[in-house]
């Protein structure tokens, strides 16, 4: 099986990227708003439901790079690929997450992080900074390489349905029913309770759809190009049913929002369908090429300096938020937006002005992004 012919650029790519990096700083503003005690809970499904899909989104886009141009019946060199993985993704964590606990041990004057033993933790399970579990998992993802490229040789779209109905088992039953309190072993109790920071299973499928999309692009390339209209009802039926299901445990259980948003989400049974939507439909729309150009130039600078903003963007939260706090805002409708706008926008221009700097220190953009360009 070969994919000697996928030599062609892929925007869309960059583009779902930067889709994605605005909808997971969405998140997080998301929950500042939540220190609101009356919000607006239409506001709170905008920053908190219909962005569900980003930090999964961000896992099918790196299995189909990650297979992209693949051969997967030549011999992998795995060395190779462990030290270019660790070069883009491990030192870019490590720096980020011991820039984070020094960064917090300062600014809250903490001496709980100098601890050996809490910095290990920090580092095995992210807990340097709240979005720093998506490295954890997936530098899991790469370690599995082995598992993961027989497995995609095997699989067919029939093989991918089944394997979605597992995962709708799987999360369901990790999410809703596992208990960390009922295992005697406070070891295991406490690995359990943390594993939504490392366990790959909560997305294999979304992971295995990218490269089964990278492995057969010409396949996946071809039904995108056809099925924007289907792919586009797909993704506003998902988003529609994951909204219902936010509106329900408020109107209808007596949830408050931020209780609902912790049901209604990435891993629930329609969260999933909606991130499968969602991976379809943005590369399928991105893919038609019929987007407004200042949009699609918005995204593109977005998609280009993700990866920066996407590890970079809680410290603008944290100071954006005390310049809100110093003016006397409290976080209206009104005022949680210029938030989420500042700190978008300036999470993006420092990465710009940073990774600027670095291709004349490239050690900046080695530790900060993984790349020396």
């Amino acid at each position: 099986m070969s994919n000697t012919n996928n030599k062609e650029r892929l925007p869309e790519l960059e583009l779902i990227r930067g889709i994605s990096m605005l909808g997971v700083i969405g998140i997080h503003i998301g929950s500042q708003y939540l220190m609101n005690p009356t919000p607006n809970i239409h506001l709170v499904a905008l920053f908190e439901i219909l962005t569900r899909f980003s930090v999964p989104i961000f896992f099918f886009v790196s299995a189909f790079g990650l297979f992209w141009r693949r051969d997967l019946d030549e011999p992998v060199n795995y060395r190779s690929f462990y030290l270019r993985r660790a070069k883009s993704v491990l030192v870019p964590y490590l720096f980020w997450s011991f820039f984070y606990i020094f960064h917090y041990t300062v600014l809250y004057r903490s001496t709980m992080l100098l601890h050996v033993r809490e910095i290990v933790k920090y580092l095995i399970f992210g807990f340097g900074s709240y979005q720093l579990y998506f490295m954890v998992i997936l530098m899991w993802f790469y370690l599995l390489m082995p598992l993961w490229i027989p497995i995609v040789k095997r699989l067919t779209v029939r093989r991918l349905a089944v394997l979605l109905i597992v995962q709708i088992a799987f999360d369901y039953w990790s999410c809703f029913i596992l208990k960390p309190a009922s295992f005697a072993n406070p070891y295991i109790s406490y690995l359990i309770a943390q594993r939504l920071n490392y366990w790959v299973l909560h997305y294999f499928f979304i992971f295995l759809t990218g490269a089964y999309c990278a492995v057969h692009w010409q396949e996946f390339k071809a039904f995108i190009e056809s099925r924007l209209r289907p792919l586009t009802v797909f993704f506003l039926v998902g988003g529609c049913g994951l909204l219902a299901h936010y509106y329900y445990l408020i109107k209808f259980s007596g949830y408050r929002p931020e209780w609902a948003i912790n049901v209604a989400q990435q891993l629930s049974p329609i969260g999933i369908l909606y991130t499968l939507a969602s991976s379809l439909f943005f590369f399928s729309w991105f893919r038609d090429k019929n987007l407004p150009a200042p949009l699609s130039r918005i995204l593109g600078i977005c998609g280009y300096h993700s990866y920066f903003a996407y590890l970079f963007h809680p410290i603008m939260i944290t100071y954006v938020g005390f310049v809100i706090a110093g003016l006397g805002h409290v976080y209206t409708a009104p005022v949680i937006i210029c938030y989420y706008l500042a700190v978008a926008a300036g999470s993006v221009l420092v990465g710009s002005c940073l990774r600027k700097i670095g291709r004349r220190y490239p050690l900046i953009n080695e530790l900060t992004i993984g790349t020396a360009k």
